[in-house]
């Protein structure tokens, strides 16, 4: 049992990771891209602007690597657990992530969906950033009208989200989280005291830089911060539409 979970948890992160690469079902030249002479888009060219002189993140973005889906602390980041997260996190593992919500359909929280290979689109307005992500066909608003994050809001998996620049850096900060997502595949916890701060630079044309706080005393001693691979721009595609529908193959794949 334990050895047909970990090959099919492999198929699916494998899947997952070539997802991007080929399943779009539209391909068409996107106005405005730079382009080198032989018309491919020039990721290296410099990031754009929005008429106000911010920078624009708009665009279809993947992220660059796959391994922190798995687990945030793949590259030796030290994540200060209190005693019972760590022996939850401890037990998730050794399941090989057993129960975790998208095994039912439910959404990833902000964290995963900052590392899966799923398409993201951005939509950048002068108040509102609109975040659509292709995997279980949800969204997200980040508002940059200054408005401040509430005192009190019902437990959800996305959170609330504010943003602002801080040079050209956007810093969104995100509350109101439930207890029931989890931080990554392995199952880092969270509780309904999280607090998550992302960090977005668009360094060049096509990649964006994201750092990553997490704020939990509940479950964590201590603020801890990781820069994960942060995302890549896929110019001339658009979002596929994606369901879930319950996983009703799972258990001939794995075994009552």
């Amino acid at each position: 049992m334990k050895f047909s979970r970990t090959i099919l948890r492999s198929i699916v992160l494998l899947s997952a990771a070539f997802v991007p690469l080929g399943a779009q079902w539209i391909h068409y030249p996107t106005p405005g891209i730079p382009r080198t002479p032989d018309g491919k888009p020039n990721l290296s060219a410099p990031a754009p602007k929005t008429p106000d002189g911010k920078p624009d993140i708009s665009g279809i973005w993947v992220a660059a690597s796959v391994k922190y889906l798995d687990d945030l602390a793949v590259d030796g980041t030290e994540i200060p657990m209190q005693p019972w997260a760590q022996a939850l996190y401890k037990q998730r593992k050794e399941n090989n992530g057993k129960g975790r919500p998208s095994e039912r359909c439910l959404t990833r929280g902000v964290v995963d969906f900052d590392t899966i290979p799923m398409n993201i689109k951005f939509i950048q307005t002068p108040g509102t950033i609109v975040v659509l992500y292709e995997e279980y066909n949800h969204y997200r608003q980040i508002f940059t009208d200054g408005r401040p994050l509430p005192k009190t809001i019902q437990p959800a998996y996305l959170g609330y989200s504010v943003g602002k620049w801080e040079g050209d850096t956007l810093v969104v900060d995100t509350t109101g989280f439930n207890d029931v997502g989890w931080l990554d595949n392995n199952g880092h916890p969270q509780t309904e005291s999280l607090h998550v701060t992302e960090r977005f630079r668009r360094r060049d044309f096509g990649h964006m830089d994201l750092q990553i706080t997490i704020d939990d005393l509940k479950a964590y001693t201590k603020p801890w911060t990781v820069t994960v691979a942060g995302f890549k721009l896929l110019p001339d595609e658009e979002l596929i539409e994606n369901i879930c529908d319950n996983e009703k193959d799972l258990p001939h794949m794995v075994g009552k």
